[in-house]
């Protein structure tokens, strides 16, 4: 189905168009509000059903970019605007798409003050997270990839708790710092190559020393973001502070980027600097899998122990990645989607009970199941997820990266795998502390159960947990060429690179 119209520009600014609207809403501070907050639903909706409608068109079949819009943006240069998705892309665009509307519904009644500038910051993020998912110019990836830093940070100073603005901060540092270096890795890779067209640069080579340089200039950015360790430690810090929403989003897309930008940029561009880089990769990914699997353990605040089990669950992700084969790097797509869904679920599951009782102390739960049965179930769903049962979205992905990595070293599997074992003892505790027990405190008691508005938002991430576990190859099967080239490509140059090297006296 031929889409003749530029939809790409249209998903990634038509948020904007939200932003406008809201910006102008005049009237007493409740009428502000509540305007607001239907502008900003109703272009969220608008938006996800747009990216739903792309998804309809798009060739699953196809390795190549799709719906590929260039125009001419910066004068005498070879830098363009240009988007164009494929079948890795596609689906974090619909992860964005879908994640939106749900933290602005979550956001409905625990956002009262401000909400007019709340609901322009979510919908400034929306645009930047749609726009780094579509670029396919190195220099228009890292302004929307730079872009989303800003709103983030703002949501966490403004509408964060009571270190919100030490943990904003912090975030913002530890992001501008790996920034820094990508811009400069950008300008080298222009100032060599005269173009930073990321179709074109996949077809061109770079000397292999160079690429080492640039291949670190990458990671620093794309490790942070991730976060692998021991760059993670913004993470805990950034979630506790942020609203419900802000850890929602945090969780459910902005980690995804570094992982993104592996796949997009570092394994196409730098072939030969991720071979010598692999070892260090999986050492890293290793102990973030155990590490922090063992601290999540410690943890008496529910939104702690959720951020270090998503550094451990994202230390699937880069070590699948890593291993260049089709399993593993399809198993670190489908835990970034499946961690994108569980993680932002279980944040929301914090929020509703912090909405409540307005604290995120384990120790001050206990016996929800008896008076919150509702409440019981979905928050059982997603740890049982993230767990990784099988039947759910969590089990597929960490099963395929292990596939993927025992191809390439046994000793690094044996040692992931621990983090199966150590994931179901830290999310079985935490659900049995907040879930079972006595319920003896009146102020638990008197926890209403989930209301229909909070139904709303769990019912499509229960079903997408439970459709993703059970028919996992609808998923696969429209990014599976894409991976298919990615890997391809990869082999074919260091088969090439080898031959070179015997050639050599």
């Amino acid at each position: 189905m031929a889409i003749s119209f530029p939809i790409l520009s249209l998903i990634t600014f038509l948020p904007l168009l939200g932003v406008m609207f809201i910006f102008f809403i005049r009237g007493d501070g409740e009428t502000v509000a509540r305007n607001a907050r239907n502008t900003a639903l109703l272009t969220s909706a608008f938006t996800f059903a747009l990216s739903l409608y792309m998804y309809a068109a798009f060739d699953k079949g196809s390795a190549e970019f799709q719906f590929v819009e260039h125009a001419p943006w910066l004068p005498n240069t070879n830098i363009s605007y240009k988007l164009g998705v494929d079948g890795i892309s596609i689906f974090f665009i619909l992860l964005s798409t879908f994640l939106t509307p749900i933290c602005i519904l979550a956001s409905w009644e625990s956002i009262e003050h401000r909400v007019k500038e709340y609901m322009i910051a979510f919908l400034l993020l929306e645009t930047m997270m749609v726009g780094m998912f579509c670029a396919l110019d190195l220099v228009l990836f890292y302004v929307f990839f730079e872009g989303v830093l800003i709103p983030m940070f703002v949501i966490i100073g403004v509408w964060g708790g009571p270190r919100r603005v030490y943990a904003a901060f912090k975030f913002f540092l530890y992001t501008l710092l790996g920034s820094v270096l990508l811009l400069l890795a950008v300008l080298s890779i222009y100032h060599t190559l005269g173009t930073t067209d990321i179709t074109q640069l996949s077809k061109m080579s770079l000397p292999p020393e160079m690429q080492k340089w640039l291949w670190l200039a990458f990671f620093a950015s794309f490790a942070v973001k991730v976060p692998m360790w021991p760059v993670h430690t913004w993470l805990p810090d950034a979630h506790v502070e942020a609203p419900t929403a802000g850890s929602v989003i945090l969780a459910g897309v902005l980690l995804k980027m570094g992982g993104y930008g592996f796949l997009r940029l570092s394994l196409p561009l730098l072939p030969d600097a991720c071979a010598f880089f692999t070892p260090l990769i999986f050492s890293l990914s290793v102990v973030a899998v155990i590490y922090t699997s063992l601290v999540a353990l410690a943890q008496e605040d529910m939104k702690k122990l959720i951020a270090y089990s998503s550094v451990a669950h994202m230390g699937f992700v880069t070590l699948g990645i890593f291993t260049f084969t089709q399993q593993g790097i399809d198993g670190a797509m489908f835990q970034m989607l499946s961690h994108g869904i569980v993680s932002a679920a279980l944040f929301l599951c914090v929020g509703v009970v912090y909405d409540r009782l307005h604290t995120r102390e384990i120790g001050r739960y206990g016996g929800l199941v008896n008076n919150m049965p509702r409440y019981a179930t979905a928050f059982m769903v997603f740890a049982l997820a993230s767990i990784g049962l099988p039947g759910t979205s969590g089990f597929i992905g960490e099963f395929l990266v292990l596939a993927g990595s025992y191809q390439v070293s046994t000793t690094v599997t044996a040692l992931a795998a621990t983090g199966v074992v150590l994931g179901a003892a830290y999310m079985l505790f935490l659900y049995k502390r907040v879930v079972f027990g006595v319920l003896d405190k009146p102020d638990v008691r008197a926890m209403k159960d989930l209301n229909v508005r909070e139904i709303g938002i769990f019912l499509p991430m229960i079903v997408l947990v439970l459709w993703m576990g059970v028919s996992s190859a609808s998923f696969t099967a429209p990014w599976s060429a894409s991976v298919q080239k990615i890997v391809n490509d990869y082999h074919k140059h260091m088969g090439e690179a080898k031959e070179e090297g015997k050639k050599k006296p």
